[in-house]
């Protein structure tokens, strides 16, 4: 994708769940009108499985998946940087940033019953909507 203001980097502690589910949702509707990329801080060793099964559901396969640790480099394509959950209790994990950036304050899904991590899915995909229509 040539236009970076149309690269977007999802960013979570764990790239696990999150920022795994905002990078599959924005790939799968903008339909390569945009382009979503995930990282974390500290990757997990896999994608959370519920995440998977809850993705798995609404059409969604992230199961080949893996968490990927952020570098610089993916912060100097990206147009714009969205945290997830990036609050005064992870702070110090989230990354500095020096692109446009906002921070979704989403709940982890980590430890989540299926039906939990459902919510926190379509909160997800919500606003991924909201950010395309956003960038049109």
């Amino acid at each position: 994708m040539r236009d970076k203001t149309k690269a977007i980097l999802f960013v979570c502690v764990h790239n696990s769940g999150r920022s795994q589910m905002a990078e599959a949702f924005l790939n799968h509707l903008a339909k390569g009108k945009a382009q979503a990329y995930s990282a974390g801080t500290q990757p997990a060793d896999k994608v959370n499985p519920v995440v998977i099964e809850a993705m798995r559901e609404v059409g969604i396969d992230i199961s080949k998946n893996r968490p990927k640790v952020l570098t610089i480099d993916m912060v100097e394509k990206a147009g714009k940087m969205i945290t997830m959950g990036c609050g005064a209790e992870a702070e110090a994990l989230c990354p500095a940033s020096f692109i446009e950036t906002e921070d979704w304050a989403l709940e982890d899904p980590k430890g989540k019953t299926l039906e939990q991590v459902r919510k926190i899915r379509d909160e997800i995909k919500k606003r991924v909507t909201k950010l395309l229509n956003e960038l049109e």
